[in-house]
C-alpha cells in the first residue's frame, strides 16, 4: 500500500511508540478500526446530545423541566438569568427535541420530552458500557 507523507510520519512514530513488528500493518488495522467506528451512527446522535449537556444552564433547565412544566418567566426567576439568555438555551434544547414549547396565551411554556431523555440515556449507556466492542471483540 502506498502512503502519503503524513501517513508515513505517523507509521514511523507508531513504530517507535508501540511494540509492534510491522508498523504499516498496524497502521492499516487502526485505519480499519476508524472506519468501523464511523459506521456507528449512534455516535453522531450522542455527540449532538452531549453538546446540549455541555452547559450548566441547559442541565439546570432540563432538571427543572423534568420536575414540572414551566413558563420562561418561571425559569428566569429560578435561574436568575435574562430572558434572552434562557431563550438561547431553550432553543438548543428544543432543536434536539429534549424539550417542547407551546403557547399559553402570551406566554410560552416548556416541558421535558421524556422519550428523548430516555433515548439519550440509552445512547450514553451503550457508549459507556462499550456494547459495540463487546459485540465485536475481534476489531483488533
Amino acid at each position: 500500500m502506498k502512503y502519503n507523507k503524513k501517513e508515513m510520519e505517523l507509521i514511523n512514530t507508531l513504530a517507535k511508540c508501540e511494540d509492534i513488528e510491522d508498523a504499516g500493518v498496524y497502521y492499516n488495522k487502526l485505519v480499519e478500526f476508524r472506519k468501523e467506528i464511523l459506521k456507528e451512527s449512534y455516535l453522531t446522535d450522542l455527540s449532538r446530545l452531549l453538546e446540549a449537556f455541555s452547559h450548566i444552564d441547559r442541565i439546570i433547565i432540563l432538571r427543572i423541566l423534568m420536575e414540572k412544566d414551566r413558563c420562561v418567566c418561571e425559569l428566569e426567576a429560578i435561574l436568575g438569568k435574562s430572558q434572552s439568555n434562557i431563550s438561547y438555551h431553550l432553543s438548543i434544547l428544543e432543536k434536539l427535541n429534549l424539550i417542547k414549547g407551546w403557547k399559553k396565551g402570551k406566554f410560552t411554556h416548556y416541558s421535558a420530552v421524556q422519550k428523548s431523555l430516555e433515548y439519550f440515556r440509552n445512547l450514553f449507556n451503550t457508549w459507556i458500557n462499550d456494547e459495540i466492542i463487546k459485540l465485536n471483540p475481534n476489531l483488533f
